[in-house]
This record gives structure tokens, sequence and C-alpha cells, in this order.
């Protein structure tokens, strides 16, 4: 990749990384502290006895900006561990899974890692994006009727999936419509602070792999939890996006349950926008789960991936 190109596929990417975090509650947590932090008692204490308790432990864990927290109370304690140990022998990047890009995570980190990778990104913000409203608009336009069609036609997607994200694209496309992503004063701030910040992290983004196994899954999420949650900073400071707020919005209620597994109904509002999903959660040694990462963790355990992209778990 030349230098050229970097700037711009980070560029490309910080813009659209924004749009592309659809639900606030499984996105990246704020700075957290490493290993040491992590009151494992405090955690297990707070596993889910209720159905809907499986919502509320993540969302607490990210409010507050509890990374490693957040996968302790995601997983059960057995399973966790195995996931743990597969992140040293380089085998699971679970919960990276989870979020979106997250096959790009490297690549960004390397182009955010450059030597004066901000002006680098200004230089490209400003020859293709600086001013360019009705551009960037019909770009949003295109992206909101592609992901939707998309989102119809690929079978991976249950009809439950397809309803939420679908909700979630008109909300982030009302959004970004009306944001100001032209304004190069607002992107300066973005990528002077994710450049920042991208270095801070400690991961080379060049040997990401190597260093996530070197430090494990704690420690590797404590430290990447300071990049997302400089980007989530930025969106809300910079052009309004809030997923704290969503956070507080999420109301969760039970809509069936039987025996072991049940459905719960999640209302919260996203960009000005009430969004309702539907979301499957599993009983396991007595405490509740999101099904959906109980599975994509076992299945990292195997060297797989979601069996669907990022967003369509996220549901």
């Amino acid at each position: 990749m030349t230098a050229q190109a970097r700037p711009r596929t980070a560029t490309r990417w910080a813009l659209l990384l924004g749009i592309a975090l659809a639900l606030p509650w499984l996105s990246a947590c704020r700075p957290a502290a490493e290993t040491a932090s992590v009151d494992a008692a405090g955690l297990r204490n707070a596993a889910a006895e209720r159905p809907i308790d499986a919502i509320h432990v993540l969302r607490d864990r990210l409010l507050a900006r509890d990374g490693a927290g957040f996968a302790r109370v995601a997983l059960p304690p057995g399973l966790h561990a195995q996931v743990e140990t597969a992140w040293r022998s380089g085998r699971s990047t679970w919960p990276l899974q989870e979020l979106p890009l997250d096959g790009d995570i490297p690549r960004m980190l390397t182009a955010l890692q450059e030597p004066d990778a901000a002006k680098g990104l200004m230089t490209s913000f400003r020859s293709q994006f600086a001013g360019a409203d009705g551009d960037i608009d019909q770009a949003v336009r295109t992206l909101v009727v592609f992901g939707r069609g998309y989102l119809q036609k690929d079978p991976d997607y249950s009809e439950e999936q397809r309803k939420h994200i679908d909700q979630v694209m008109l909300a982030l496309g009302d959004w970004a419509l009306a944001a100001p992503l032209s304004d190069p004063v607002r992107a300066q701030h973005l990528f002077s602070a994710l450049a920042a910040t991208a270095t801070r992290t400690g991961v080379d983004g060049r040997r990401a792999n190597a260093d996530f196994a070197r430090l494990g899954m704690t420690a590797s999420l404590g430290r990447l939890s300071r990049f997302y949650g400089t980007l989530l900073t930025q969106m809300r400071l910079q052009y309004g996006l809030d997923f704290d707020a969503s956070l507080r919005s999420l109301h969760v209620s039970l809509a069936q349950q039987t025996g072991d597994t049940a459905r719960l109904r999640l209302d919260y509002v996203l960009a000005g926008r009430p969004i309702t999903a539907i979301v499957p959660v599993v009983r396991i040694d007595g405490h509740w789960y999101l099904a959906d990462y109980v599975d994509d963790a076992r299945r990292s355990l195997a060297g797989h991936s979601a069996a669907t992209p990022a967003a369509g778990r996220k549901s």
C-alpha cells in the first residue's frame, strides 16, 4: 500500500465507521485499565440472574468503560477462560469479531500510526471530502440503499435481524445526512485524536495479531478500548452521534421464555429515532447470556468467525 493510499483508506474508514457502529451496547467500550483493574469477584456477582439482565450487565460494563469486564460478563466463566487461552495461541480474537470492520483493525492502526498520520489524513480529506456535501450525501444514500438491499437478500440473516438492522440503517443514514461530515475543522479534531490514541494503544498495527497473542484478551481489549473510546467520544463531540445516550435510553423486556431460552425485546433511541429489536438469550449454569455471543465465542475456538457479518450478529 502506498503512502498516499494509506491516508485515503483511513479517512474513508474513519467516516464510515461512525455509520457502521450499528448497536450501541455491542460497540467498543471507552478507555479501561488493563488486567489489574478487573474485579473478577464483583463481575461474577453481576452475572445475569434474569433473562433481561443479560443486556443490563453488558450495558453497565459499557457505561463503566470496562472492556475487559464486558467480555467477562458476556460469557460463562469456563468459556471465557477458553477464549482467553485461545487468544494466547492466536486461535481467537473474540469479541473483536462483534465490532464493525473488525478485520480492518490492524490496517487502520498501521495507517494511524504512520509519522504525521493526522496531517496525511487531512490532506486526503481536503481533496476528497472538504465542502463536498452533495457528494457525501449521495454516498450516504447509496450506502443505505445498497445495505438495505443486501440485507433482504442475504440468507444468513433472520427476519428479526433484518427488521432491526433496517431500522438502524435508516437512523444512521438520517444522522449522516444531517451531520457536518464535510467540515475540515471537525475532521481535524477527529483525525488528530485517533492518530494520537492509536499510537498510545501499544498495539503495533503491523504486528497486531502477535501483540494480541502476547497481551492476551483482557489486556488487548483494555488497550483497544482506548482507541474505540476516542472514536466514540469524537463522534459525539464533532458529529452529534451519542452512543452513551442510546445506552441510557435502552429498555429491555421479556418477550418469551421457554426453559433455558428466552427472547428479549429491546427498545432504544439511536440518533433520535426509536428502534425496536428482538434478541435471543440462553441460560447456562444458572446465568443468562446473549445467545449470539456464546455461539460466536464457541465458533471462534475452532478458528471460525461468526457465520454472518458483524452487523448481522448484533440483533
